[in-house]
């Protein structure tokens, strides 16, 4: 026989619960907007074909903040950038464009200060001097892995400092790579209006 009492308290126990279990809006964060911050900044690397190139740089950053509090501040990462200033004399062709996207966690200990590290895959092209005429242009699949830090500023406008290292594989010989490395300084708005 079924306890008719105890049904409605569990009925009523089970409503309550799905009707709280909504604490944030739907579609991203606690500051309302969706979890995307994009970002432009001045990018410095050297080449590992001697000397150092300069561009600019874009990325784009989804976070995930409904996950699990074990996997909590990973998202996604999109970036671009394109060097192609303070070629050296030696090479006045070197240029470097890039593109790639992965994975990225983000600590949020910190309010203003949110430390991250990232790993990511993606596509390079390179232009550069060769003794043959036939080949002064390449382009490779790449590992890049990077890490940085977020600073918030000014309301929804943080501060990145970003370190890359990128791996192109197989890169005039089977068994060498080109390990371009370098530092990204820019500035990102954050359309959730909180991390």
């Amino acid at each position: 026989m079924v306890n008719r009492p105890l049904l409605s308290v569990v009925f009523v126990l089970c409503a309550s619960i799905s009707a709280l279990s909504q604490v944030v809006p739907e579609i991203g964060h606690p500051g309302g907007g969706p979890p995307l911050s994009v970002g432009v900044s001045y990018s410095n690397y050297a080449t590992d074909l001697g000397g150092r190139l300069s561009g600019g740089a874009f990325w784009a950053d989804w976070n995930f903040y409904k996950l699990p509090p074990l996997m909590d501040g990973f998202g996604i990462e999109v970036e671009a950038r394109d060097l192609n200033n303070g070629q050296p004399a030696a090479d006045p062709n070197l240029r470097m464009d890039t593109v790639a996207g992965g994975v990225i966690y983000t600590t949020h200990f910190y309010r203003r200060f949110h430390p991250y590290g990232k790993f990511l895959f993606g596509y390079g092209s390179i232009d550069f001097k060769s003794s043959d005429p036939n080949y002064s242009h390449d382009t490779r699949t790449m590992y890049v892995p990077g890490g940085g830090a977020d600073t918030r500023f000014y309301k929804s406008l943080w501060l990145r400092v970003n370190y890359e290292y990128q791996i192109w594989p197989t890169f005039f010989h089977p068994n060498q790579t080109l390990n371009p490395s370098g530092f990204d300084i820019g500035v990102a708005y954050d359309f959730g209006a909180f991390r």
